[in-house]
């Protein structure tokens, strides 16, 4: 399949000098797209696979050339989110028109080739520190042809590359099409209960844990860094019953190392950008950082699982 016929997804942005995603200096490309939907995202503007306008009312200047060129008239500071999502056609006209960069687009075509070119300046900055490229989302697993041109063309400049999934994808896809060009493999288990699962991330587990056995006995055999994380959320995925079945779920695997993620709270905010729905926030614990206490608990579970964190 040539480049031009395979199907592109929209990127969010592509983030250079980040500590937080791998090993060393990365820089990650944020995929469109996910096939969960987590009532805590932290990138809730990653969700749809299509394009969005965001609105962000603390840079907005209310010079009124937005509604001024809106031919649907769907802008209105009598709106909630500003824009009515329901009428907008998304022809970015008031995007074009806005001054102080309040209105702006989510999600952009990139080739391959547009991709590359804006990472290599990096380069210098991973071979010095053991970095390379992340590839984030949403969920780069959505977009199997694409996603798996882009690893290839990071592999042949000799680059580390490393994907972060929520797990949910076509396992025999992923092996013939992904995993041969990865170095390393960031995997999410959020919550083990498949019912609970679907209750706070929109589907079942089963096949997220299945996934899991196979790609990990997999990637050990290769010696590919595989890292299991859990989202450490507020009464959701930080429960002790919860913790305690992942620790277990690890330890049954001979798992011994995984990640913690300390909860932020700051995607709130996100979410009133693309003006999405938010039960949580006027939730006292799902709008402040956690304690560390939180993080403590959690990790002498894992511990006393012989897993560290």
């Amino acid at each position: 399949m040539i480049q031009n016929e395979i199907k592109k997804p929209l990127i969010l942005e592509i983030k250079g000098n980040s500590l937080d995603d791998g090993p060393g200096i990365r820089s990650v490309v944020f995929f469109k797209g996910c096939p969960l939907s987590c009532v805590w995202c932290h990138n809730p503007e990653s969700k749809k696979a299509s394009a969005e306008i965001s609105f962000d009312p603390k840079v907005c200047i209310d010079c009124g050339s937005c509604r001024d060129i809106c031919p649907k008239d769907v802008l209105s500071r009598d709106n909630r989110f500003y824009i009515d999502r329901n009428k907008c056609d998304l022809c970015f006209l008031c995007v074009n028109a806005c001054p102080s960069g309040a209105l702006d687009r989510v999600g952009k075509i990139m080739s391959t080739e547009e991709i590359l070119k804006k990472v290599l300046p990096d380069k210098p900055f991973f071979d010095t520190s053991g970095g390379g490229v992340t590839l984030s989302g949403g969920e780069p697993t959505l977009h199997m042809d694409f996603t798996a041109e882009v690893l290839k063309s990071f592999k042949q400049q000799n680059i580390h590359t490393l994907i972060e999934t929520c797990g949910l994808f076509d396992l025999n896809r992923f092996m013939n099409m992904i995993y041969p060009y990865l170095d390393a493999i960031y995997y999410d288990i959020k919550i083990i209960d498949s019912a609970d699962h679907k209750k706070f991330c929109g589907v079942p587990n089963e096949k997220i844990l299945d996934n899991f056995r196979h790609l990990y006995s997999k990637a050990k055999n290769d010696h590919k860094t595989f890292l299991p994380r859990t989202p450490l959320i507020p009464d959701i995925t930080d429960t002790e019953t919860n913790i305690k079945s992942i620790a277990d779920f690890l330890k049954n695997l001979s798992i011994t190392e995984a990640a913690l993620l300390a909860y932020n709270p700051l995607w709130h905010e996100k979410n009133d950008k693309v003006g999405a729905e938010d039960p949580y926030k006027n939730s006292k614990t799902m709008t402040s950082f956690s304690e560390n206490t939180v993080l403590e608990r959690c990790k002498s579970i894992f511990a006393d699982a012989k897993i560290s964190t």
